[in-house]
């Protein structure tokens, strides 16, 4: 609920005392200040807990369209509360921080001290107003064998091609956490391009370069109230896939053939703006163009989740990241999806995990589906089937390390999928290697439908692919030692308000089993 305490004050946005005392001087910043419109208007969030807490995230925007959300270039005292009881009558933390103008008035506390697995509520107050209440729960005790997670899956919302329905829905399901794969927001041009048929909406000024760009591209997202449900209903890990800057980047190569050092430009400013208005953690603040968005979570020992980038270090796509096809260079020895460093932290990770099931929650399929039509084999090159070796070594490290349990998590498709990975998927004989589900998308791609001609077709070509569908939503996961359940929720339409949720599939894998079957 927003609450005014002092709704009579909207006199002068953070009005300053005469002779500049409002300012910040001497290493002291605005106290008392005053605005003209809520501060909050980007919503709260909280992001990657643990079991004693979390990290709680808002940014001071009485005016969000504008340059500067509005805000003055001083740095604002902003209270925080952490309570036991979505009234706050049971604070068991408080504090303050300041929200500073070189991050665009964004604030992230990292929250401590707190109970395990438990859920509290969270807030933020300034100038005599405070923000919406959050709700977070912080995660089981690292020894703790819980009998029950229940999380969701989301990304992909392009706000001009839907409404934000499936995060109003989501934000209902009452879920431990969200994890988001990436694409939260998309840096196309809005207005000053023709509209799309049926786009409900459409972005502000053109293709985003600047910081300024960047940011006001993610107020005209996170403006949204039903983004704002989802982001208050429960923490998020966060990671990004190529849309935060642009359509599929990898490292220090954009798809315009843009030269390095000038698209590095660009990807500082999405990295920042990124980190402004993500729930993240001080470990992935920005420096330059690079920030470290690779990171491990746990949830006791039922699950361990590896949170991957597989845009930061990727070689460039083969064969001219063209469509449906495949080249020699597929097979390139040097190619690289996750770079040394990041490959080898996680089969360490893998290795060494003692949870019950094994989590890679990244961006970009690993099932190498066959896309092409007829005899020749053709990919997605911007998928892990485009780069043989690098997959390889993957199935192949679990494999011969006999790690059981392991489940891929994907999004980018803009389409539901289940399948089961093999190291080699043409000829998908023994038991798979791990099950892989990926989450359609949000809003990206309009209504959609149940099956595409090309979904149909994919089910026939590749025996290890089990379910396929073409409409917008959302994935919920409800895992206990014994099985791990996916549901697939898909929304009849979201280019109209009124969106009707329905579960369209759900499977199933035993532990040990690693075969999934419909539940």
């Amino acid at each position: 609920m927003t609450h005014s305490l002092h709704p009579s004050r909207r006199g002068l946005i953070l009005s300053l005392a005469a002779g500049g005392a409002g300012l910040v001087q001497a290493g002291r910043a605005r106290a008392n200040p005053v605005f003209a419109d809520f501060p909050f208007q980007l919503g709260v969030a909280a992001g990657d807990p643990v079991a004693d807490g979390f990290v709680i995230w808002t940014r001071l925007a009485p005016k969000p369209l504008e340059p500067g959300g509005g805000m003055p270039p001083v740095a604002v005292p902003v209270a925080w509360e952490v309570a036991e009881d979505p009234g706050f009558a049971q604070v068991v933390r408080r504090g303050e921080t300041l929200a500073r103008p070189e991050l665009g008035h964004s604030v992230h506390v990292e929250v401590g001290g707190l109970e395990p697995d438990r859920v509290y509520a969270y807030r933020f107050l300034t100038g005599g107003e405070a923000s919406q209440a959050g709700r977070a729960r912080t995660t089981p005790a690292p020894s703790a064998t819980p009998r029950r997670v229940r999380f969701g899956m989301v990304g992909c919302q392009s706000y001009e091609q839907g409404l934000y329905t499936a995060h109003r829905k989501i934000a209902e399901e009452a879920l431990d956490f969200i994890y988001c794969y990436g694409d939260y927001i998309y840096e196309g041009r809005g207005a000053a391009a023709p509209p799309r048929p049926g786009s409900p909406r459409a972005h502000l000024g053109g293709e985003i370069y600047s910081l300024d760009d960047y940011r006001r591209r993610y107020a005209q997202y996170k403006m949204d109230p039903d983004l704002q449900a989802s982001h208050a209903s429960a923490a998020w890990f966060c990671t990004w896939d190529d849309h935060e800057i642009d359509n599929n980047w990898v490292g220090e190569t954009d798809q315009d053939g843009t030269p390095p050092e000038v698209f590095n430009l660009r990807r500082q400013a999405a990295v920042q703006a990124y980190y402004e208005h993500m729930p993240l953690r001080a470990s992935s603040f920005p420096r330059g163009a690079r920030m470290q968005v690779y990171r491990n979570a746990a949830w006791g020992r039922l699950l361990d989740l590896n949170l991957l980038d597989t845009r930061s270090f990727r070689t460039d796509q083969p064969c001219g990241d063209k469509w449906a096809t495949t080249c020699d260079a597929v097979r390139d020895p040097a190619a690289q999806v996750l770079g040394q460093a990041q490959e080898a932290w996680l089969f360490r990770n893998l290795a060494r995990s003692q949870a019950r099931w094994k989590v890679l929650a990244q961006q970009v399929m690993v099932m190498d589906l066959e896309r092409r039509e007829g005899l020749e084999p053709g990919y997605n090159l911007d998928t892990w089937a485009g780069y043989a070796v690098p997959r390889t070594r993957l199935l192949a490290h679990l494999r011969d390390r006999r790690i059981r349990n392991t489940v891929v998590l994907t999004g980018d498709e803009h389409q539901h999928y289940a399948g089961e990975l093999f190291r080699d998927s043409r000829n998908p004989t023994g038991a798979p290697l791990a099950v892989e589900f990926v989450a359609t998308s949000i809003s990206s791609g309009g209504d959609g439908v149940d099956q595409r001609a090309d979904g149909r077709r994919y089910l026939t070509d590749n025996p290890f692919l089990k379910f396929n569908n073409a409409q917008r939503g959302y994935v919920v996961c409800d895992v206990s030692p014994e099985v791990w359940r996916t549901e697939f929720k898909v929304l009849d339409q979201v280019t109209r308000p009124g969106g009707v949720l329905s579960t369209r599939a759900a499977f199933a894998v035993e532990n040990g089993a690693g075969r999934l079957v419909p539940a």
